[in-house]
């Protein structure tokens, strides 16, 4: 999956000249938290609602609400915008984006190709690949067990659900906060088996294991 797959094509900008209160103004109507600064089709720099809370009060002090909104009618887009922008590619592979955000901090990363601002990634873009990819929405089981790191070792997992007449949706694995030589993995099924049967030999074969049935939404 890329970043061309998930992010947000219809990306809603604006000015360096324009006024702050009108950014606030959009966000509010967008239901949108950043939005891109362009010059012509240049991308200059970001606004966010943060940038703007940080803004306000170093601005407003011992200011009333008349004042507030003089202050940020008066003030332009680029003084408080970010002029230090992450960006991705739409070949970006979509976990290295959602890494990206997350080691730098950002709520967001502008899609840039050729020159050309051509979408948006959002962190409410990375929670839908999320939904997407674990198959939640779908329903079915979600078996969560530690098993032994090593090859093999997920197939024998999911020989044993098959076994049981479920089939496999998705799986994920992790090896936070688990010791060396072991990892967590998920797996969601879909279809009906025998829940009693399958918990039973997951059990007697792996530790820390819990099952959850949820239907589709």
């Amino acid at each position: 999956m890329f970043v061309s797959n998930w992010m947000t094509r219809k990306v809603v900008t604006i000015g360096p000249e324009e006024a702050v209160s009108e950014a606030m103004k959009i966000m509010k109507e967008r239901g949108i938290k950043h939005i891109p600064v362009l010059k012509g089709d240049k991308l200059r720099g970001i606004i966010s609602d943060r940038d703007i809370k940080e803004y306000t009060p170093s601005k407003a002090t011992a200011l009333d609400i008349y004042e507030l909104h003089y202050l940020l009618a008066k003030a332009r887009v680029k003084e408080v915008m970010k002029t230090r922008v992450i960006t991705t590619s739409p070949e970006t592979p979509v976990e290295e984006a959602a890494a990206a955000m997350f080691d730098n901090g950002v709520g967001c990363l502008p899609v840039v190709e050729e020159g050309r601002l051509v979408g948006i990634m959002s962190d409410r873009d990375i929670f839908r690949v999320l939904i997407d990819i674990t198959g939640v929405r779908y329903g079915g089981l979600r078996i969560y067990l530690t098993m032994e790191d090593r090859p093999g070792s997920i197939k024998d997992a999911a020989d044993i659900i098959r076994a049981h007449g479920f089939g496999l949706q998705s799986i994920l694995t992790s090896y936070e906060l688990v010791k060396e030589g072991y990892r967590r993995v998920v797996i969601r099924t879909k279809g009906k088996g025998d829940l009693k049967g399958l918990q039973r030999e997951l059990e007697e074969t792996y530790r820390g294991v819990s099952i959850r049935e949820k239907h589709a939404q």
